[in-house]
């Protein structure tokens, strides 16, 4: 990350991923989860559902429905998360392809891209 002062005050310029500059180890799949998140209460809300009418739809606890909204979804997996998307009407397709790096021993990338 770029460090620069204004003012006299040190600014450090984000990576793009909250989680990674808090330091998390996980920061990309709670980046991915975030975005599925914004994605499930986007729907939600464009059909005026309350967070019960989606628990219902949902298969899930209103409570933990609620938790998944505000950003508490460690307990959820990816794959719920995904699941949640069909059940509101949404297709998923997960596309594996190569790694972007040149480096041999690079981890790949984890992007959600929605269309």
């Amino acid at each position: 990350m770029k460090t620069r002062v204004i003012d006299g005050i040190e600014i450090e310029e984000s990576s793009g991923n909250v989680y990674a500059d808090l330091g998390m180890p996980d920061a990309e799949e709670m980046l991915v989860k975030c975005h599925l998140a914004m994605k499930i209460e986007e729907i939600i809300k464009s059909r005026r559902w309350t967070q019960q009418q989606a628990a219902e739809v949902l298969g899930m606890p209103q409570p933990k429905l609620s938790k998944m909204l505000r950003g508490q979804f460690r307990g959820i997996s990816q794959a719920k998360m995904l699941e949640c998307l069909n059940l509101l009407g949404r297709d998923v397709q997960i596309v594996v392809g190569p790694a972007r790096r040149t480096r041999a021993r690079a981890a790949g990338r984890l992007d959600v891209v929605f269309a």
